[in-house]
């Protein structure tokens, strides 16, 4: 797919930058607030965003095996130690890393693009926050999720047959019974995130929420 070519590093540095500005207004509450991401709050969701700025691949590696191997054993015990700083360090971290150029192994630019905007939800949701940044950079996200390489950090597992369509911008993908609604709640549908699930309609929704929000 054509998403292996593109660089998508000023996007991603707009979604950081305006992220960022919205995690340093946040009270201490709004900090503890539970997010999308699982059982992480907002802090947590925050500090994983600086994990991959902060530890090397060894580094990395190295808690890997102290997790027996589990790479998410290993990342759940990173960003608990980072979640451990002040909501101040944590930001200023967030903007010294904004120009970060950190790709996982196996992905490009899209990757962290779809990883920035995909946990900026799982903050703004929770708290009523606005998504400020364009509604363009979602057909990249968007993209990235139908890959078959998705499986391998950003979705739960294979996508049923469904014909997805965004309802507000030029993007659709697949065959089958249609599935229409907002970018933003396509992506996170995809992501195994049903907090906008309910914004899907046409026949093949509730298969495409029963299939990918089962966690």
């Amino acid at each position: 797919m054509y998403i292996l070519f593109m660089d998508h590093w000023k996007e991603i540095e707009l979604e950081r930058r305006s992220l960022t500005d919205q995690l340093a207004t946040l009270s201490d509450q709004q900090w503890n607030t539970p997010s999308l991401c699982g059982e992480w709050t907002v802090r947590e969701v925050a500090a994983h965003l600086v994990v991959p700025h902060k530890t090397s691949l060894f580094g990395f590696a190295r808690e890997m095996l102290k997790s027996g191997g589990n790479f998410d054993r290993a990342s759940i015990k990173l960003t608990s130690r980072e979640a451990q700083r002040s909501n101040a360090e944590l930001v200023e971290d967030l903007r010294k890393f904004t120009e970060g150029r950190f790709t996982p192994p196996g992905f490009g630019s899209e990757a962290p693009l779809a990883d920035v905007m995909i946990h900026g939800q799982d903050i703004r949701i929770p708290l009523g926050l606005t998504t400020p940044g364009p509604l363009e950079h979602w057909t990249h996200v968007l993209d990235l999720l139908v890959s078959k390489k998705a499986r391998k950090a950003f979705v739960p597992g294979a996508i049923p047959d469904v014909q997805l369509v965004a309802s507000d911008l030029d993007w659709s993908h697949g065959a089958g019974s249609q599935v229409r609604g907002p970018a933003i709640a396509l992506a996170l549908t995809l992501s195994g995130r049903s907090a906008l699930a309910t914004k899907l309609e046409g026949p093949g929704a509730s298969h495409l929420i029963s299939a990918m929000t089962k966690r």
